[in-house]
């Protein structure tokens, strides 16, 4: 169990952790000079079960607000000193307000220096602090008077403190690894050493993890060395524990901050804005929408806004949540962290000087339009339940374009299982989209359908010359943001289920029929021939009039109807290919794929028009025709078979 002191400058939160585990957590030599605690300290108590009961002890002055904030991370039990003599003070107020802010709701009250008051005063601490827990997380938590210089006390605090700890329960390592580092420093035979509470998953001696978010040398990579776990050597640390791990990799001390995060890589997602929920605790003044904040988040420390999502504009142009308030809210950061869902944080006044709000980050991946949306607050109030399932069925009932599974189990934190077992209890279609995969609703998979077919029996109606309409084209009129991959599936499915036909690239309703007039279909016996003479470099329209006499407008009328009910294609302006042609051409870029993993134009020549040297202009013009038409994709001067090639067998159906 990991235990976080908290309470007012002076009050003997030190003293007493010494007290109760022998370890002066004053490591600093200021500290140790002044007798006051500066940053983090850490110490260490073996209990008789062999589990170790670990201390974060915080400063109490009202300037350290950031460290102690670091330090409370991740932490399970409070334990709040206050002096009996002095009774609270602003920082017992303020440290208590800022562990509510964190939903803490464990922990004791150690009442300090009752050898230095009367029974009266002690009678009016207890009083007195029983009426400051009210209303709190740790309302109703026990209260041990004790002395943590004389020893009076102290022994009934760690029986409480070794009895609450049998009774945790060991936190489960669920999902990816994740430490926010609260620590870093050199160790010799070590190298450098990070420290920090693991919030979820588990590491190992071995394993590879990234720091991040990118600091001066950029994202890291390192290999864990080595480890210890709760001050003991280990091979495994896990979520809930204290770990120091060595790290080794291409990096050195001073590329590490308080703040970074160690991660499994998977985890490696930097952003600059989350939205989630916050509340405005009772008494302070209200927060107003986009003031300044300092942002506490993990062991962080970031100057940020907060744009309020969901408050009413009272009066118009002053929106804000008052005190008591609970907000749905976007936060807007200066520099990159790491959050996921969930993860909890506190902001403060642009001054430093009070908190404001506190809360959890519900969604890592916001939209960037539609914030206020009715479907979108409904969406992000879905989130605030623990079970992912109810937000991922609204979202994707939301999602005409799929949810994307990797994106959605990378922001809840979800393990290979657990993200498999979700993604089966919400019954989604899944469609592999190369390293992605994408989950459809029922309904939102037969809206598809369903606007599939209507897109088709318009354009039928509209040109019903045409044979069809080409793949890529009805992509954008069912769903422009439809993957390929998810569209692919979905053309698949239609025509396995006879719902839709398809006619070399042309995709139609099977009842339709393009029809060619007689007299276009004599005239293009004329004047295929030509073409047929030179498949692969066909005379342009310039040139079939030359060559057989016909008007030059009537060869391109006449081409541009042959092509619409799927005889030729355009493959450039003014340049028609046959598609037996076509379907030769395919077949050659699918080979140079299969052979190279690319085709080139240089390449294309070569097979289609010999060493010559010619031809190269012609050849670059059939490979940004397979581009547009989406068989391949170009990447730089390389065009890339498209996944969903395989669906493009029109090209062998003359």
């Amino acid at each position: 169990m990991l235990i976080g002191t908290a309470g007012h400058i002076d009050h003997g939160k030190t003293t007493l952790v010494k007290a109760l585990t022998g370890v002066d957590a004053d490591r600093l030599p200021e500290e140790k000079a002044r007798g006051i605690t500066l940053d983090l300290g850490y110490a260490y108590a073996p209990i008789a079960d062999g589990s170790v009961l670990g201390f974060v002890d915080v400063p109490g002055h009202e300037k350290l607000i950031h460290n102690m904030l670091a330090g409370a991370t991740g932490i399970d039990f409070v334990l709040l000193v206050i002096a009996a003599d002095d009774g609270p003070m602003p920082q017992t107020r303020e440290h208590l307000e800022l562990l509510d802010l964190l939903g803490l709701t464990r922990g004791a009250v150690a009442l300090n220096k009752v050898d230095a008051v009367t029974p009266q005063r002690l009678a009016e601490a207890q009083a007195e602090v029983a009426a400051l827990l009210a209303g709190t997380g740790l309302a109703g938590s026990p209260v041990f008077p004790l002395s943590a210089k004389g020893g009076e006390g102290v022994a009934a605090l760690r029986e409480h403190l070794d009895a609450a700890a049998a009774g945790t329960v060991r936190a489960v390592a669920h999902g990816r690894f994740r430490l926010a580092i609260d620590r870093c420093f050199s160790l010799a035979g070590a190298g450098t050493v990070v420290t920090g509470t693991a919030h979820s998953g588990k590491v190992g001696a071995g394993d590879t993890v990234i720091v991040s978010p990118p600091g001066r040398s950029g994202q890291l990579r390192a290999r864990v060395r080595s480890l210890h776990v709760q001050d003991r050597p280990a091979q495994q640390g896990q979520a809930g524990e204290r770990c120091a791990l060595a790290l080794v990799g291409d990096f050195e001390k001073r590329d590490i901050e308080r703040g970074m995060w160690v991660v499994d890589p998977a985890l490696a997602i930097p952003l600059r804005r989350f939205q989630g929920e916050l509340r405005v605790p009772a008494g302070q003044t209200p927060l107003r929408h986009l003031q300044t904040v300092h942002v506490h988040l993990g062991a962080e420390d970031i100057m940020g806004r907060v744009a309020l999502l969901d408050c009413a504009e009272v009066p118009a142009g002053t929106q804000s949540a008052g005190a008591g308030d609970t907000a749905l809210v976007e936060i807007l950061l200066e520099r990159d962290t790491l959050a996921l869902r969930g993860d909890r944080f506190v902001l403060r006044d642009a001054g430093a000087q009070r908190s404001v709000a506190g809360g959890r980050v519900l969604d890592i991946f916001p939209p960037t339009r539609h914030k206020r949306s009715v479907e979108r607050l409904a969406l992000l109030a879905a989130m605030r339940d623990d079970d992912p399932l109810p937000a991922l069925s609204l979202q994707a009932a939301q999602a005409s374009a799929g949810v994307d599974l990797s994106r959605f189990a990378a922001a809840w934190n979800l393990a290979a299982a657990e993200a498999e077992a979700l993604w089966s209890r919400a019954g989604l279609t899944l469609i592999r989209d190369g390293e992605s995969q994408l989950g459809f609703a029922g309904a939102a998979w037969a809206a598809l359908e369903q606007r599939l077919l209507e897109a088709l029996a318009r354009e039928h109606e509209r040109a019903s010359d045409l044979v069809g309409v080409e793949r890529e084209r009805l992509r954008r009129m069912t769903s422009a943001n439809l993957p390929r991959a998810a569209f692919d599936a979905l053309v698949g499915q239609l025509l396995a289920a006879g719902r839709i036909a398809q006619t070399r690239a042309w995709l139609h309703l099977p009842e339709h029929v393009a029809s060619v007039s007689a007299g276009d279909r004599d005239l293009f016996a004329v004047l295929k021939p030509l073409l047929d003479a030179a498949p692969f470099n066909p005379p342009r329209v310039r040139d079939v009039f030359r060559a057989s006499g016909t008007a030059e407008d009537v060869v391109r009328q006449l081409f541009r109807r042959m092509a619409r009910g799927g005889e030729l294609y355009p493959v450039a302006h003014d340049h028609y290919f046959t598609a037996a042609a076509v379907a030769e051409l395919a077949a050659i870029v699918r080979r140079l794929n299969a052979e190279r993993g690319m085709a080139r134009a240089a390449d294309l020549r070569d097979i289609i028009y010999g060493d010559g040297g010619g031809g190269r202009k012609v050849a670059i013009q059939i490979l940004e025709f397979f581009d547009r038409i989406g068989y391949t994709r170009r990447v730089r001067d390389e065009h890339i078979l498209r996944s969903g090639a395989a669906n493009h067998a029109w090209l062998n159906n003359n």
